[in-house]
């Protein structure tokens, strides 16, 4: 119980710099006529489901070295939920430093599984992004997507994209938006940040 507690304390302050760190990213930045509409993300929201994986990922047995990886993670899919909805981008800074962090340590570790797994999650959504020129899916989503194929491997990351990529579809589409752009980022976020616990518990 104690533990859990710290744990969701930890998070949430990971979740607050993180936000700190996006909104200090985007304070110069003007959204792009043809991007996402810019809005005001759900601060608090954000701040207790960080808490709330962090809980839970102790409740759940997580190791420290998975603790590690998912706090990382967790700062990663805050600033670019953020970001994405405040100036329609998802930066490089917030996604390929993580990235490389995580990959480092894989390749120290002769894992090359977390290597395998980026790839797997990047390749068709990179794809997407290559045929698309960046208006139908942003290189920054892909490249987010590749940081949580590497976090969550391949297996628990393609089925937390495929629920990302149905709930964006179905909010588009009963919004009414037509072929307008969508911020994505906070979508693969909340898919990610639900099935975290569920892929790090014993």
């Amino acid at each position: 119980m104690i533990g859990s507690l710290f744990a969701a304390i930890f998070f949430a302050s990971i979740a607050v710099v993180a936000m700190a760190a996006s909104r200090a990213y985007c304070a110069d930045i003007e959204p792009a006529e043809d991007g996402p509409l810019p809005g005001t993300p759900p601060y608090p929201v954000l701040g207790a489901a960080a808490a709330a994986i962090g809980a839970v990922l102790v409740a759940v047995g997580a190791t420290p070295l998975q603790l590690g990886i998912a706090a990382i993670l967790t700062f990663a899919l805050v600033a670019c939920w953020c970001s994405d909805t405040l100036c329609g981008l998802v930066p490089d800074v917030f996604t390929l430093v993580p990235l490389a962090v995580l990959l480092l340590f894989a390749f120290a570790h002769r894992d090359w599984g977390m290597a395998a797994s980026a790839t797997i999650a990047f390749t068709p959504f990179a794809a997407a992004a290559f045929f698309s020129r960046g208006y139908g899916m942003g290189w920054g989503d892909a490249k987010l997507v590749a940081l949580c194929g590497a976090a969550l491997g391949a297996p628990a990351a393609i089925f937390g994209l495929s629920l990302a990529c149905g709930a964006a579809a179905i909010v588009h589409r009963l919004r009414g938006a037509g072929r307008s752009p969508i911020a994505f980022a906070p979508y693969i976020a909340a898919a990610s940040g639900v099935i975290l616990p569920l892929g790090f518990g014993h």
